[in-house]
């Protein structure tokens, strides 16, 4: 039996009552950002697939996500976004700007215009603790536990779907999910041969350009396709310049039982620093909101100058290969072997740098000891990941058994050169003033089952195991060798009131290592979480609902603590206990045949509980605090208009509350509420002729040129100097602008 057949089965069952699923025209809409990506494809997916010539029969490929991706029968609170609904957006930006519009996400940029290092945090939880994998391949940095888009530009292009599980989510491979986990599957393999050329151009001299082809499916069972980009910018703040340059090639064999693909992508990215933000002096003067000080020095003349290679410049390679086999209509399996390569540095000019920073020794210069020199160094990260994730799926008419896990190791090599000196005192080329490493294993296995007890009622179980274990010698980290074992039960229940509504509570508990950067502020402990969904979507051919109130219990959560590191990386501490209650609302709703509304609200309060903080010399209990970057309200809103399948206009906007940088509900901390709203049109022109077609798009980024800032980070020292005898906690906070009103204009030829 062909393969895609058994995951439309699976994904769509009782979505809707037969009379409805034969309205073709309304499927597209039907679950767009709600409850059933296969719904989408449904039908029609089996004989005549709809979509574009990129991804035919895309049902087939979902298979490589079916071990951590959900549908409605699931008690998981998730949404969807598939590559329609990106397309008309797709302009050179990176994914999570265009996740931006999605329930509970916001979403920032350093350089202000959503191209170069780009993040989003997920009720409040930042991007180390979002859970991401790639076609079920973990993507976060092992240490880190980052994700960094910028190392893989234009990679929406190459983007099936996304799923965004909110909460823990269910099992899934690599670093436990606090805040949200992210399933991408990447582009499906095509039945029909194309080839397309993209090219963008916008504000801050931003060029997008790629190509992307695929051979068609050969011989009913091989297909090859590939993309190149490259993404240029100079971004809002000064010099926060981008050149990037990404690739994708994959090849296929499928057959009525098997799918094989190899995939080969990654880039390089070469991008100006513009981590270190502006203070509040300088946010509030218009000329200034664009400042950089990266780079910044004195030359012997007293004039200001700025070093031109203050660049971060990194390159990261990725392998997969997928094997999916369907044994007989009960058995499927998935096993699949993946390899990243990452390499690079960042570069800085640094004046009067200690000698002992670099272990060089005092030289006399003219008769004078000199301690101090001006230097250009190079820190450099290169490491190589590794490993194999497995699945196996049974599938009856009452149950849905998943048995899974993988094994993945890290190795890490950071060390640092001087690649220049003013005063090299006894230094020889190539040296490294240090030379650390660190080994990371991560091993974890699930069963998840779902089991329909009748019409109505569906359980849901789902344990984990995972063991992690972590070695390090970093100056940073000090000595590290711990290893963690992990248990992480989920149960629920999933009530179909009756074909239009769905009822679903579920309970999940989720454990979580530290990252690197936890080791520099001490010992800190791993962090665990007791996550309470309960929730009702509604569906309807003309109005879908999404609903769900959810409670997060936290101990020892690693929460963000304004401050950044001398790399620009956000520090964590434990906290003792903490939480996160929200309600989450969000809704598709066709106003007409022409118009779609599609807004979104979360509302959230999310406390520390007895924060103790030193504050004037005393460690004091400040009772319940805001947990650092964590809005109240969060509300997002789309509003389109398509009176034909060629042509679409849609208004979007953002509304993010007002939220406090660091965990003392500071008002030097808080950084403003703030709209964006952003208009976006689409227009293909059909031909009968060599190009097929041409489509043509343009995005007006913050068409009300508002002052935006999404982010900052927040310091407070103690001054005991301007008091004699008494301390004073001193505050301060830095911030990045967004930049006001920007276009993105594209056009893309089919052949």
């Amino acid at each position: 039996m062909k393969l895609y057949s058994i995951i439309q089965k699976r994904a769509c069952s009782g979505s809707l009552r037969p009379s409805q699923k034969s309205k073709g025209h309304r499927i597209k809409t039907l679950f767009a950002g709600t409850a059933c990506l296969g719904l989408a494809f449904s039908m029609s997916a089996q004989e005549e697939p709809i979509d574009s010539l990129e991804g035919k029969e895309v049902v087939l490929d979902e298979v490589l996500v079916q071990s951590v991706r959900i549908t409605k029968d699931f008690p998981i609170t998730f949404s969807d976004l598939d590559k329609v609904e990106l397309a008309p957006r797709n302009l050179g930006q990176d994914i999570p700007i265009l996740m931006n519009f999605m329930p509970a996400v916001v979403t920032t940029s350093d350089a202000g215009a959503g191209i170069g290092y780009t993040s989003m945090r997920v009720r409040g939880s930042d991007a180390t603790r979002v859970n991401v994998t790639i076609n079920g391949i973990p993507y976060n940095d092992a240490e880190s536990h980052g994700t960094f888009w910028v190392n893989m530009p234009d990679f929406a292009t190459s983007t099936q779907s996304l799923q965004l599980q909110r909460g823990v989510g269910t099992s899934t491979n690599g670093a436990g999910a606090f805040g949200a986990s992210l399933n991408m599957l990447t582009d499906a393999f095509s039945n029909e041969a194309y080839a397309r050329i993209s090219s963008s151009v916008g504000s801050f001299n931003t060029l997008r350009n790629n190509v992307k082809f695929s051979t068609g499916l050969m011989n009913d069972h091989f297909e090859f396709s590939g993309r190149l980009s490259r993404v240029t910018s100079e971004g809002y703040v000064d010099r926060a310049a981008s050149e990037l340059e990404g690739y994708f090639l994959q090849g296929t064999y499928k057959d009525d039982n098997t799918l094989v693909k190899a995939l080969l992508f990654g880039g390089h990215e070469v991008t100006y620093q513009a981590w270190n933000g502006i203070s509040a002096e300088q946010l509030q003067d218009q000329d200034n909101r664009t400042y950089n000080s990266a780079g910044e020095y004195t030359d012997d003349n007293g004039d200001t100058q700025y070093y031109e290679n203050e660049v971060d410049n990194y390159k990261q390679d990725h392998f997969q290969l997928h094997w999916y086999e369907t044994w007989n209509p009960a058995w499927e399996t998935h096993l699949a072997v993946h390899y990243t390569r990452g390499r690079g540095f960042f570069e800085q000019y640094r004046e009067d740098d200690d000698f002992v920073t670099y272990g060089l020794e005092p030289i006399t210069v003219n008769g004078e000891l000199v301690e101090n020199t001006d230097l250009i160094r190079r820190r450099w990260l290169d490491n190589d990941f590794y490993g194999t994730v497995f699945s196996a799926t049974y599938n009856s008419d009452k149950l849905e058994l998943i048995m899974g896990g993988g094994y993945n190791e890290y190795k890490g090599d950071h060390f640092g050169e001087i690649i220049w000196a003013e005063y090299a005192s006894d230094s020889e080329i190539r040296d490294r003033y240090y030379d650390d490493n660190s080994t990371k294993t991560d091993f974890n296995a699930y069963t998840k089952a779902n089991f329909e007890l009748t019409d109505q009622w569906s359980l849901f179980g789902d344990v984990q195991y995972r063991t992690v274990s972590y070695q390090a010698n970093g100056e940073d980290t000090g000595l590290v060798d711990d290893t963690f074992n992990f248990f992480n039960p989920k149960a629920g229940v999933t009530f179909d009131l009756n074909q239009n509504n769905n009822f679903y509570f579920s309970y999940a508990r989720a454990n979580r290592e530290p990252n690197r950067n936890d080791y520099e502020s001490g010992s800190p402990k791993p962090e665990k979480l007791n996550d309470f969904e309960l929730g009702w979507r509604y569906v309807s051919p003309s109005f879908q609902l999404n609903t769900n109130v959810y409670y997060m219990r936290y101990k020892d959560q690693l929460v963000l603590t304004g401050e950044l590191n001398d790399v620009g990386a956000p520090l964590r501490s434990n906290v003792g206990d903490s939480y996160r209650l929200g309600l989450e609302i969000d809704a598709n709703v066709s106003l007409s045949d022409s118009f779609t509304w599609r807004p979104n609200i979360a509302l959230s309060d999310n406390r520390n509980l007895d924060y103790f903080f030193e504050q004037d010399g005393e460690l004091q209990n400040l009772g319940n605090t805001n947990i650092a970057f964590s809005p109240k309200l969060i509300a997002g809103n789309i509003i389109t208009y398509q009176p034909s399948t060629d042509f679409q206009v849609s208004l979007l906007s953002k509304f993010v509350g007002k939220q406090y940088m660091g965990n003392i509900d500071s008002e030097t901390s808080v950084l403003d509420s703030y709209t964006q709203t952003d208009f976006n049109i689409q227009y293909t022109i059909n031909m009968d002729s060599f190009i097929k077609s041409i489509e043509i798009s343009g995005l007006v980024n913050n068409i009300f040129d508002a002052d935006i800032v999404s982010n900052g980070y927040f310091y407070t020292f103690d001054d005991d100097f301007s008091n004699p005898g008494t301390i004073t906690t001193v505050e301060e906070a830095f911030y990045y602008p967004q930049a006001g009103i920007n276009f993105l204009l594209g056009a893309t030829l089919n052949f």
